[in-house]
């Protein structure tokens, strides 16, 4: 969390107490469990305080889901969570289904996808976007913007190895350090190699208010592990 700017996650416990008794408006860091494949995970994503949870309808992915699961799934959300559709490259006739049948608020588009087509895809479907770039430096991150006028959020994650099936979800972290001080029009979400372990350390680093997590809070992938879940999300609080 943010005082004043100031990260709270390392603050000594009397120094977060006394800022906390000045009555100042707390900014809370805020998070996405993404590649929820089943009821017990959605529901532990929702109830241990997710702002985001995320599906993903790209079947190269051992966390794909079909539309009438993910549909499935997405009932069980209450209002005020948001139900993030993932998807690759994908084509009109795929991202009309999900929308129409899927219940989704908002479209992730982890392709590489060029500014004309998020535009695109944001203008005919009607709901908001959030377009994954993958980074390993700062050169990276100018690419993003290119971008700021046509989403609705930025996801930074690593870039995959050269070896990958897919383009996120590989547990891979590049150095934090690169965004501290990275400024957009647009909010911005922390993804690649986060866990309940390390994810303090990346928002102390990194200066992000969002943070996307899959592959860390799993035993293998696409087995979430629900104590992981909860420990993701309560690693976010301060202490």
């Amino acid at each position: 969390m943010r005082w004043g700017g100031v990260l709270l996650l390392k603050l000594s416990k009397p120094l977060k107490r006394a800022l906390f008794a000045l009555n100042t408006p707390i900014m809370k860091i805020q998070a996405k469990i993404c590649g929820l494949q089943t009821s017990d995970s959605v529901d532990c994503a929702v109830e241990a305080g997710a702002s985001m949870v995320g599906f993903v309808f790209f079947p190269p992915s051992p966390r794909s889901v079909s539309i009438s699961d993910a549909a499935a799934l997405t009932s069980r959300v209450p209002d005020g969570v948001k139900k993030v559709a993932l998807t690759v490259n994908a084509d009109d006739a795929l991202l009309a289904d999900i929308v129409k049948n899927a219940g989704i608020d908002i479209l992730q588009l982890h392709g590489n996808e060029e500014p004309e087509r998020v535009f695109e895809i944001r203008h005919t479907f009607g709901l908001p976007v959030i377009k994954a770039l993958p980074v390993e430096d700062q050169v990276d991150l100018m690419v993003a913007r290119g971008y700021d006028a046509v989403v609705d959020y930025f996801l930074f994650d690593a870039r995959p190895p050269s070896d990958a099936t897919r383009p996120g979800g590989n547990a891979v972290a590049f150095d934090w350090k690169v965004l501290n001080g990275f400024s957009l029009a647009k909010p911005w979400l922390l993804a690649g190699g986060l866990t309940p372990e390390n994810v303090a350390e990346a928002v102390q680093i990194s200066g992000a208010q969002w943070v996307d997590v899959s592959s860390g809070v799993e035993n293998t992938t696409g087995n979430k592990n629900l104590d992981k879940i909860r420990q993701f999300l309560e690693a976010l609080e301060p202490k």
